[in-house]
């Protein structure tokens, strides 16, 4: 009885929301102060779901202060940790314009002043984009995040800088060049061809003062402005002798934590980044939604990840992100009516989920990238659902996805098309089912027991062997009594 009380004030709010009128987001006073943070540690990531904000878009203004006056309603989707895309200032040589090309080759000026170019085409690593207000604003959003209880992590950018970063011309030899001594943009060392970042100049990690400037560079944000930590974009491309030493320097200063732009294991060994991308289960959602997977192959990811990864590596599990959504589509157009289903699975997978701004409103269009645009602001659907989910995901340690994380196993069924995913954390347990396909399906259950499920907040006795019908790409999650 005591788990049923703990849902019942955000799953009824989940099950009414098509009776309820949507309100605007309502501005909160950012200046009051809740608690004194501790330092980020393992007990967080545990239960811990991660907001990426993409400042520019997140509101008409695209500032700090505008955010941080959210920050407050972040605690009602379980967020516990804010990634802030690259705050830095960015170049204007070079500057990318929507389509791809160069902003000064648009002839119409007033068309050219509308292009922002890049985050990730940094100018200078300690100062902060005046786009988004000033480095008061961004120490303000930092206080109001800490004081809710939520860690701070900025996106860092180390494989390569802007045009105009002063290391092109102090420290020319810090940058790759070629053998007419000018300096490149990133190759693919796949390839062997340049990725087309033509808008930044590629780092060169064989300089070993390079390295001293780069931790230096981090350290500042660390010890004079109380970040939590760093995503690092491409972090496999930087060398790994490199994060072998800049990571624990960092840690010498404050426990953070640190996620990589990456899948490969060995970035999470030996202490160094504590959270990898889970490239992989976001491309097999994707295809499943398609059509072009199955479940099999989901199940046989699950399997290979026990020996691929060790026991205390975590995975960021997300239906979508800035790549993702800017360049590859909205949820919608990728999952179509699989949405629901694939979002509540990357909360019951082990891990950590993922929310990206606009999608807790139903964002269902790409954002510029290049430009100023902007996110809805009305809470719906895709807020209630986001909700429940994270308190779900915060309170009940059978959906622990940390460094100890809860356990997985997979009951079998006749069904190809039904997964039965069981978490389970000493006498705490959650049962995923779900219908991974477009036609409708009936099964028999594979479980019994008294449970609490998460969508209706009823109690349900279940059989085993008992009938269960399934629409397309329904989902139920139960929760044990």
């Amino acid at each position: 009885m005591k788990k049923l009380m703990l849902f019942v004030p955000v799953l009824m709010l989940f099950i009414s929301c098509k009776n309820e009128k949507k309100e605007a987001v309502q501005e909160v006073d950012v200046a009051q102060e809740l608690s004194v943070l501790s330092p980020i540690d393992n007990n967080v990531l545990e239960s811990a779901v991660i907001y990426e904000a993409n400042i520019r878009q997140y509101s008409k203004d695209g500032s700090f202060d505008a955010f941080a006056k959210d920050i407050p309603q972040l605690k009602e989707l379980g967020v516990k940790i804010i990634w802030l895309m690259p705050v830095f200032p960015i170049s204007e040589t070079k500057r990318k314009a929507t389509g791809g090309d160069f902003a000064y080759k648009l002839k119409d000026e007033a068309e050219r002043k509308k292009m922002l170019g890049s985050y990730y085409a940094v100018s200078n690593y300690t100062e902060i984009n005046p786009e988004f207000g000033t480095i008061e604003d961004f120490r303000k959003l930092v206080k109001t995040a800490h004081n809710y209880g939520i860690y701070v992590i900025l996106d860092w950018v180390p494989n390569h800088t802007g045009w105009d970063h002063e290391w092109i011309t102090t420290h020319p030899d810090y940058y790759t060049q070629n053998d007419k001594g000018e300096i490149i943009d990133p190759i693919n060392p796949d390839t062997g061809e340049s990725w087309g970042w033509e808008d930044v100049a590629d780092l060169n990690y064989d300089n070993q003062d390079l390295r001293k400037e780069m931790i230096a560079d981090m350290s500042y944000w660390i010890t004079e402005e109380n970040i939590d930590g760093f995503r690092c974009d491409v972090a496999s491309n930087v060398p790994t002798d490199f994060w072998a030493k800049a990571i624990p320097e960092l840690r010498a200063k404050k426990d953070i934590f640190m996620l990589a732009e990456a899948w490969q294991p060995e970035l999470m060994k030996d202490s160094l980044f504590d959270m990898a991308y889970g490239w992989e289960f976001h491309h097999i959602m994707n295809d499943m939604a398609k059509g072009k997977m199955k479940l099999n192959d989901l199940k046989k990811y699950i399997d290979k990840n026990k020996t691929k990864y060790e026991a205390d590596d975590i995975l960021m599990n997300f239906v979508t992100n800035h790549d993702e959504n800017s360049w590859n589509g909205t949820v919608k157009e990728r999952l179509g009516d699989a949405s629901k289903l694939m979002t509540a699975l990357s909360y019951v997978m082990p891990g950590m989920p993922l929310i990206y701004s606009g999608q807790e409103y139903g964002l269902d269009y790409r954002l510029k990238f290049f430009e100023k645009d902007s996110i809805p602001k009305t809470k719906g659907e895709a807020w209630d659902l986001l909700s429940a989910l994270g308190n779900l995901k915060n309170s009940n340690p059978a959906l622990n996805g940390g460094k100890q994380s809860a356990a997985l196993k997979i009951l079998e069924t006749q069904n190809a098309n039904i997964l039965f995913l069981e978490r389970t954390n000493k006498k705490d347990k959650i049962t995923f089912i779900g219908n991974f396909s477009k036609e409708e399906h009936a099964f028999e259950l594979p479980i019994h027991g008294d449970y609490v499920d998460f969508k209706s907040n009823t109690s349900v006795d279940y059989q085993q062997g008992a009938n269960m019908t399934l629409i397309p790409w329904e989902f139920k999650i139960l929760i044990s009594k």
